[in-house]
Parts: structure tokens; C-alpha cells; sequence
């Protein structure tokens, strides 16, 4: 009689396992348990691509800065500017003692016109 009831029991637990097992499996395959689950792995995908981006974007803006150290060394353009070379009639500072009509002050040399139609 023990023997019975105990595989009475095991027989009823697989039965409720089993039957657990099968439906949350079916419950998986619905539409819309599929739709859901598409669209989490679709935004983890879309969140690794993001952060990859990211990552790739600042290592070339990194390079491109350090490349373009390289080229303003290379060409001069970090040497200190030399006012003897400086491009003549050129303004440097505004005189501020008439607030209503700002003057500019010029160096010694003549101011040009840069007008284009008069090269011709």
C-alpha cells in the first residue's frame, strides 16, 4: 500500500512538472511573448551598437587631435607668432575713448583696401 501511494505521488509531481514545463514553453511561443522578446534583444543590440559608437567615435577624435599636434609641429603653426611679420594695415586693438564711435588702431605702416574688383 506505501509502495502504491509513493509511486501514486512521483506520478502526480512529474505530471505537475510536466505540465508547468509545457506551458510556460507555450506561453513563450505566443505573438506577443515572441514580439517582446525580439524586441529586448533588439534594444541590448541596439544598446552594444551605441556604446561600441561611442567608443569608436572618441578614440578617432582622440587620434585626430593627436595628428593634428603632430602637423601644427610639423608645419611651424605652435611657433610663436612674430609682430614684425604680422600682415601690414592689419587693426590689433580698438581705442576705447569714444564709446559711441570705436576707432582702430592701426600700425605705422599704410592700410589697403581689399576691395576684389580693384586687383584688376
Amino acid at each position: 500500500m506505501f509502495r502504491r501511494t509513493f509511486w501514486f505521488g512521483t506520478g502526480v509531481a512529474a505530471g505537475v512538472w510536466a505540465t508547468t514545463k509545457v506551458n510556460r514553453k507555450l506561453k513563450q511561443l505566443t505573438p506577443d511573448s515572441l514580439a517582446a522578446t525580439a524586441a529586448n534583444k533588439a534594444l541590448d543590440v541596439g544598446t552594444r551598437v551605441r556604446d561600441r559608437a561611442v567608443g569608436f567615435a572618441l578614440d578617432v577624435r582622440d587620434n585626430m587631435a593627436q595628428r593634428e599636434a603632430e602637423l601644427d609641429d610639423a608645419l611651424g603653426l605652435n611657433a610663436p607668432v612674430d609682430r614684425e611679420l604680422a600682415a601690414p594695415g592689419r587693426p590689433y586693438a580698438i581705442e576705447n575713448s569714444d564709446s559711441s564711435n570705436p576707432k582702430y588702431v592701426v600700425d605705422d605702416r599704410t592700410t589697403h583696401s581689399y576691395n576684389r574688383n580693384e586687383d584688376h
